[in-house]
């Protein structure tokens, strides 16, 4: 099916603003206390520490990918944190996602990942700046 792939650029488009939204709104959980704040109690990360800095990461660089800004860098950087997310939180409770609940901090990393490396398609700031006559 050589003509579906010419829509590939759009779906790459889409999955980075599906992706980063959703990313966002677990910043808005840590940093806002919204849809339930931490621990579905309404909380919010104490200032400056980890779980706020991931919450800054997280809104921040979400919403960057949503728009489609500066993508390769922070899908690299935001990757990172979902490895470590992964490591830390949920690989000392078992080997196998499913078993440790670190399916999202592993797919997340990987979307990121492929990101970083494939470019954030045309529906992008990136590639509105790219194609800007100088």
């Amino acid at each position: 099916m050589p003509a579906i792939r010419t829509f590939e650029p759009f779906a790459r488009s889409l999955l980075r603003i599906v992706a980063g939204f959703t990313f966002s709104l677990h910043g808005v959980q840590k940093i806002l206390g919204l849809f339930g704040g931490m621990g579905g109690k309404g909380a919010t990360a104490s200032f400056g520490s980890l779980p706020w800095i991931a919450g800054g990461l997280e809104l921040v660089g979400g919403l960057l990918l949503v728009l489609g800004l500066l993508t390769s860098p922070v899908a690299f950087i935001l990757s990172g944190e979902m490895a470590v997310a992964y490591f830390r939180a949920h690989f000392p409770h078992g080997l196998f996602p499913l078993v440790n609940h670190g399916e999202l901090a592993a797919l997340y990393c990987f979307i990121f990942l492929y990101l970083s490396v494939a470019g954030p398609g045309p529906l992008s700031l990136d590639a509105i700046a790219r194609n800007k006559p100088d």
